[in-house]
């Protein structure tokens, strides 16, 4: 059975957002013959170019045989995303696709398109507050690679395109198949942990507002109490006012927040050498050296030994 996928792209286009998951499905078309048929189109037909600067080009395609719409992202998001033809061709493709996915900041389009409310979803975790500000009716997960939500599915940054189409993949053809395009594409399989392992809290600018100044007092008191309570006590605002203004300024939850920082500064002093970890633990305010081993699981997908480990190799 071939199925059609339909990449939309537009002016400003993020090219591996395009080329990631497109070359999934060519090799899986290599390994099982006749399996997809990969189109490419734009708002209107002819050179559209990418930020980098290379130009693809939109041809006329049958959108009535699209299987899986594929929106991709990258900074043209900024505009397309107030287009109103554009908006108007992914929901034409949308309703007669079995699948609708997006790649990156190509959320942002999907929720524009109307796409995602109601929904989960995820997108690159510098844009997730953005998401989460313009469209409160998304649930957005900003540490997750992809998230499915029925026949939704959205993608995190960049290379991420390229987890959602093996995930794809292997709900058409099975996971033998995913796992071989994988290998030959040379990337894992099924990516350990979330977005918060490239993502960098402790990088982005403090705002000058309230939500900035409870968390450039987070990042400087690793060690004190930093719940909702006290984080809220140093904004000026109720709890509850706090934590709706974190989640929209920030994306996600003060606490995810907080145990984001404490990792940062916990995987930055492993790196550093010397310390011990339980020594680690309890200066980055996780108190022992088994809590800070959870947060590592959950958010890097590995344990701080695993990292240690790693930095004395390349040392070595």
């Amino acid at each position: 059975m071939k199925r059609t996928v339909i990449f939309i792209i537009f002016d400003g286009f993020q090219l591996l957002d395009l080329a990631g998951p497109m070359t999934v499905f060519e090799i899986a078309s290599r390994f099982v013959p006749g399996t997809y048929d990969i189109e490419t189109i734009a708002e209107n037909d002819g050179p559209i170019v990418a930020s980098s600067g290379l130009v693809a080009v939109s041809e006329p395609t049958n959108i009535d045989a699209c299987d899986t719409l594929v929106v991709v992202g990258g900074i043209g998001t900024r505009i397309a995303v107030a287009a109103p033809g554009l908006l108007r061709l992914v929901r034409d493709v949308a309703v007669r696709a079995r699948r609708v996915t997006s790649v990156c900041s190509g959320s942002l389009i999907l929720a524009a398109a109307g796409l995602l409310d109601g929904r989960k979803a995820t997108t690159h975790w510098r844009r997730a507050g953005e998401l989460a500000q313009n469209f409160p009716r998304v649930t957005v997960d900003p540490d997750r690679i992809f998230v499915t939500d029925g026949n939704v599915w959205t993608s995190a940054g960049i290379t991420a395109g390229i987890d959602l189409a093996l995930a794809l993949v292997a709900d058409d053809l099975g996971a033998a198949v995913a796992a071989r395009v994988a290998k030959e594409m040379v990337v894992n399989y099924r990516r350990p942990g979330g977005q918060s392992q490239f993502s960098s809290l402790s990088e982005l600018p403090v705002a000058a507002d309230r939500v900035g100044t409870a968390l450039a007092f987070a990042r400087a008191n690793l060690t004190a109490s930093l719940s909702v309570e006290a984080l809220a006590a140093v904004a000026g605002l109720s709890p509850r006012q706090f934590a709706r203004a974190f989640r929209t300024a920030m994306g996600t939850t003060p606490a995810k927040a907080v145990e984001q920082l404490r990792v940062e500064a916990a995987r930055a002093a492993i790196e550093a050498g010397g310390s011990g970890i339980e020594t680690i633990a309890i200066a980055t305010g996780f108190g022992d050296a088994e809590r800070m081993r959870r947060a590592f699981l959950r958010l890097l997908g590995q344990p701080p030994q695993a990292l240690r480990r790693a930095v004395r190799n390349r040392t070595a």
